[in-house]
């Protein structure tokens, strides 16, 4: 016989239990309830701003989702998703960021440093080739895509410390391509920034990322809507896939090498794509927005893409709201995915790294007065521009750092991997309806980092209408490159025309030969001040014509002192800033001196900008001699004469010009395009030529012109009430 005592135990073991088993079979079936959720957000340039449409209606409609996969755009979604941003603050940094500015590398030109400015008017920016011993190395990309990958660490925080793919509260995947081998690379780790920029790298647009001994671009070429890799990161059951892509061009709008190249990635792309749909199954949802009309490089209309985005998800509702949760819930999730920041982190260490040619001095000079205070990223982005403006880097990028104790903003400029030596190209093209035609290529070896301060040499001929060779060698005398020696030896042969009542009458080969030995100092990003001695050659021969002007030959040597300074926001077409660029010259026993003064000005309206010049020079103690004359004469230099066509001891001039901006060239090179009317003025006493004219002298001139790869181009005319009056085709650099 069984005693009770003993079968209360029993009884309460079992009833304890049942009510387990039911609590986890609640828990279970709450689970099975929600399904895991990967979420895909495709590839398509400007296109992508949908992906942020698409996450609205998410939150709105409490859909959770347990990882995220992006390639290319939706790359960069997938690390603001990661990073905790809201639709809405996503929609603010597109809307903050000028995508125009970000596909140009380099910062203003005023902030530029003075060197780098002196080479860009001589020579077509972008146009250098590296010598190595491979031999000559171009450039990969149209851009190297240092501002891109600012706008992604402000995106996603960097600020507060370098965010790591693996400590995300979300699980993400972002895809590239390795361009070496066409592999797919799946980043699941490592910095998250690194991952984003490699996963924007559009072949041919933007530079490759390298990641160890890998060359990474856009993962569209090979994973463009990553639905398996959802599948694998986070075992999910229902696969919501936002496809964004650009549908293939039509045989009409294929037209160009740049045209031609898109259709070839959008081909691959495309084929990839349609293997990746061909996985969906039943229970998964495909959003495909209506984007007819928008392209991949149209970044202004993020909104609308936005919108778009919205509508494709709304129609899709029915199916979506299936998987929301309660409030309560989607609180829950928040909280588990939002990453937790306190303030900002304080500096107590800057920390330059990576460097093995540059001396860190230099780009340190940038850096300094930030230990002791809070990052401040817009600080930090303006210095980042600043180091890369140097021309040194391929890139140059920050994280943060914390140690135990110790808040660590780490800089790294990558320096460039075909330098340190490079070829360099310039050319111009000046057409003059009333006289002959200029036209010159110029070529240059530059050879950089001689030594640790930073010393350089360059040297190159000239060929065309003006034959010429040059050499100069540039010390700097510190680290910072403040202080500096410079040394120039140049030759020039120019013909000069000699003009009366609006005729050519004559021409002459002008040989110019110079050197001179200065030391000056860079005003900080203003530019340089110096002073030294020159020795200057002239010599005048009559190659046809009559013998109007002096001909002979005239050695002259003396003190010379220059300064340039240029704070433009453009190097051909600003729309803002200031520059003054003159000279004192006093030649020792040549009885005279030589004073040039040139300040120019702009300001922009809007759409609309005006500018204003003065320029001026002549002798303080003497009339100037033949072979030291002033010219006046060319295109917005008195437009309604030829070039040079007046010739004398002396000038004064003006102008004021007024420009609208009617448009603006393709995603990826740089400038406007404008239309610009100028009222100019001028004045040149004791004339060698046109003596008949005397007083001022006007010209009104309309033009159209822009700024491109190869430098301006203008389109113009000029009219004089004394001048002949001239049509004008400048192209290339001055």
């Amino acid at each position: 016989m069984i005693k009770s005592h003993s079968s209360k135990p029993l009884i309460k073991r079992a009833l304890a239990c049942c009510v387990m088993g039911i609590a986890l079979n609640g828990a279970s079936t709450a689970a099975a309830e929600r399904p895991r959720v990967g979420l895909v957000l495709g590839g398509g340039g400007a296109r992508g701003a949908a992906h942020i449409g698409v996450l609205e209606v998410l939150r709105e409609n409490r859909i959770p989702v347990d990882c995220v996969a992006g390639t290319s755009m939706g790359g960069l979604v997938t690390g603001a998703v990661a990073a905790g941003l809201s639709p809405d603050e996503m929609l603010t940094a597109m809307g903050e960021a000028d995508w125009r500015a970000m596909f140009d590398d380099n910062p203003p030109v005023e902030e530029l440093n003075p060197r780098v400015k002196y080479r860009s008017r001589r020579f077509i920016p972008g146009a250098e080739m590296g010598m190595t011993k491979e031999g000559a190395q171009t450039l990969p990309a149209v851009v190297q895509g240092q501002k891109v990958k600012l706008f992604i660490n402000r995106l996603v925080r960097s600020q507060y410390g370098g965010p790591l793919i693996e400590k995300m509260p979300i699980p993400v995947s972002i895809i590239a391509t390795d361009l070496v081998t066409g592999d797919k690379v799946v980043f699941r780790e490592g910095g998250l920034t690194h991952a984003m920029r490699a996963t924007m790298s559009v072949p041919g647009l933007m530079a490759p990322v390298k990641d160890g001994d890998r060359l990474l671009v856009d993962g569209g070429l090979v994973d463009n809507v990553p639905i398996d890799e959802v599948r694998d990161r986070c075992k999910a059951d229902v696969v919501i896939a936002v496809n964004v892509g650009s549908p293939l061009m039509k045989a009409n709008d294929i037209g160009g090498i740049f045209a031609v190249a898109g259709q070839m990635i959008n081909i691959l792309t495309e084929q990839n794509v349609t293997r990746s749909l061909a996985t969906l199954k039943s229970g998964d949802i495909y959003i495909k927005p209506d984007l007819d009309g928008i392209t991949a490089a149209q970044f202004e209309r993020y909104a609308e893409t936005a919108k778009r985005g919205r509508a494709a998800a709304e129609a899709a509702l029915p199916r979506l709201q299936a998987l929301g949760v309660g409030e309560q819930q989607y609180r829950d999730w928040l909280a588990r995915t939002t990453p937790v920041r306190g303030g900002l982190p304080v500096v107590d260490e800057v920390r330059i790294a990576g460097l093995k040619r540059v001396n860190p001095a230099y780009p340190g000079r940038y850096l300094k007065d930030y230990d002791g205070v809070p990052v401040d990223v817009d600080r930090v982005d303006k210095d980042m521009g600043l180091i890369f403006g140097d021309g040194e880097y391929d890139h140059v990028d920050f994280a943060m750092l914390s140690t135990r104790d110790r808040n660590i903003l780490r800089v790294t400029p990558l320096e460039k991997e075909f330098g340190p030596d490079y070829l360099r190209f310039g050319f111009n093209l000046h057409a003059v309806s009333s006289g002959p035609s200029v036209f010159n290529l110029r070529a240059a070896y530059h050879k950089t980092l001689i030594n640790s301060l930073g010393g350089e040499w360059l040297g190159g001929v000239q060929i065309g209408n003006e034959m010429g060779a040059f050499t100069e060698f540039y010390q700097p005398l510190d680290a910072e490159r403040r202080f500096f020696l410079e040394t120039k030896l140049s030759f020039v042969r120019s013909p000069l025309y000699i003009y009366q009542d609006n005729k050519r009458l004559a021409e002459y080969a002008i040989d110019q030969a110079a050197v001179e030995v200065m030391a000056g100092i860079n005003v900080g990003l203003w530019g340089p001040v110096s002073v030294g001695w020159a020795e200057r050659y002239r010599s005048a021969g009559l190659e046809t014509g009559s013998p109007l002007f002096p001909a002979g030959s005239q050695r002259f040597g003396g003190f010379l002192a220059r300064l340039d300074f240029d704070q433009f926001d453009r190097l051909y077409t600003p729309t803002r800033g200031w520059s003054a660029q003159g000279s004192y010259f006093h030649a020792v026993g040549g009885d005279y001196d030589k004073a040039e003064l040139d300040l120019r000005a702009a300001e922009s309206f809007g759409d609309y900008i005006l500018h204003g010049r003065v320029r001026g020079a002549g002798s303080f103690t003497g009339a100037l001699p033949f072979y030291d004359a002033v010219t006046l004469g060319g295109f917005l230099n008195l437009s309604g004469f030829a070039r040079a066509q007046i010739i004398g001891e002396s000038l004064a001039f003006g102008s004021v010009r007024g420009e609208k901006i009617v448009g603006k060239l393709p995603l990826g090179l740089r400038g406007d395009m404008r239309v610009g009317v100028a009222l100019e003025a001028g004045k040149v006493n004791g004339r060698y030529t046109e003596t008949s004219l005397d007083g001022w002298q006007n010209s009104l001139t309309a033009y159209v012109g822009g700024e491109t790869p190869l430098g301006m181009v203008y389109l113009g005319y000029g009219y004089s009430s004394n001048g002949p009056g001239n049509y004008y085709l400048f192209i290339g650099t001055p």
